[in-house]
């Protein structure tokens, strides 16, 4: 933790990464992943940890806090305590860190289970354990939900799977609408206006340049607004009303990547009703998400998602201001 707490103090000091990487050996990715374990460690300390479960994660189990960043505070107390008491590894503690967030974000929860951090896992096993007609995935299941259940009523829940058999039919997923950036002249760029002819040396001399933010080209403009170019496809032109919303992809109702990164989201503010085949951005207890519903929700919607927008990847930025060399 005291590792995490120093790069974090070294970055605010205004060291990049490459020095704190030569200085201390850590790079780039872990100090991300130990600053944010840090950050993960001092929520658990104002959501009042007792001193074992504060000195469990002292040792090396920077990956297990970090997995947690996800859930807010009073969440990652209840999924740190489940995970020492289970001694979870990093990769089983995403999955809890997903069960439980999404498990949060259900209008109403089945009576079969509580609020708590192990009937959350729970659920989710006896919920994937219902669509699973080979019997070995079902019992891997069925062995996870047992493992986790913390209510009696959600263990019944569990154990009633090795009677039932029936199957319940689901519906999969929509695809989610990811375009990435291809081309360099699909990057558009934006430039101040000076004003209208005739204008005059003082004009253009007080004409304020642009400050360009990459990898999506931001720009703040007059009035701390900002905005952001987008090419001129098909989805991007019929939207309504449509606004633009940063977005970590590992925020994203299906994963889309290997390692996170940040996406843009497009969202619509104005949709004429819910469709299965959309995604919409919704609120719940002050908290934005984005979520598909696979009947109609009783939460507020906000906007429809148009698609996510993945950064171009540019192997040498110098390349492309450079005039191409070829041999003779």
């Amino acid at each position: 933790m005291n590792w995490g707490q120093k790069c974090q103090k070294l970055q605010k000091a205004g060291y990049d990464s490459q020095l704190i990487f030569e200085q201390t050996g850590f790079q780039n990715a872990q100090q991300n992943l130990i600053i944010v374990a840090a950050q993960v460690f001092e929520s658990l300390i104002k959501a009042g940890a007792d001193e074992d479960l504060l000195s469990y994660y002292i040792g090396p189990r920077s990956d297990v806090l970090y997995e947690l960043r996800i859930l807010n505070q009073e969440q990652r107390l209840g999924a740190a305590k489940l995970a020492a008491e289970k001694r979870i590894e990093v990769a089983e503690a995403h999955d809890i860190a997903k069960a439980i967030q999404d498990f949060s974000r259900l209008s109403q929860i089945p009576s079969e289970f509580t609020r708590h951090p192990g009937d959350a896992i729970a659920y989710q096993c006896w919920k994937r354990g219902k669509q699973k007609r080979d019997l070995a995935e079902r019992a891997k299941l069925i062995a996870k939900g047992l493992k986790f259940a913390h209510s009696d009523s959600a263990r019944q829940a569990i154990e009633s799977l090795l009677q039932d058999f029936t199957v319940t039919p689901t519906r999969s997923a929509p695809l989610l609408p990811v375009h990435r950036l291809q081309d360099e002249d699909e990057l558009a760029r934006i430039i101040p206006l000076v004003g209208r002819f005739p204008v005059t040396v003082t004009d253009i001399k007080c004409t304020e340049s642009l400050s360009v933010e990459e990898p999506f080209r931001l720009v703040t403009v007059g009035d701390k607004q900002t905005i952001v170019p987008l090419p001129g496809w098909q989805a991007i032109l019929k939207a309504i009303d449509p606004v633009a919303i940063l977005w970590p992809s590992d925020q994203l109702p299906r994963s889309i990547a290997t390692r996170s990164e940040e996406v843009l989201l497009v969202i619509d503010r104005v949709f004429a009703e819910w469709d299965v085949n959309n995604y919409y951005l919704v609120e719940k207890d002050n908290a934005v998400f984005l979520q598909w519903f696979d009947s109609s929700p009783d939460v507020t919607i906000l906007g429809e998602l148009v698609l996510i927008l993945r950064a171009k990847n540019i192997l040498d930025e110098k390349n492309i201001t450079e005039p191409w060399q070829m041999d003779d």
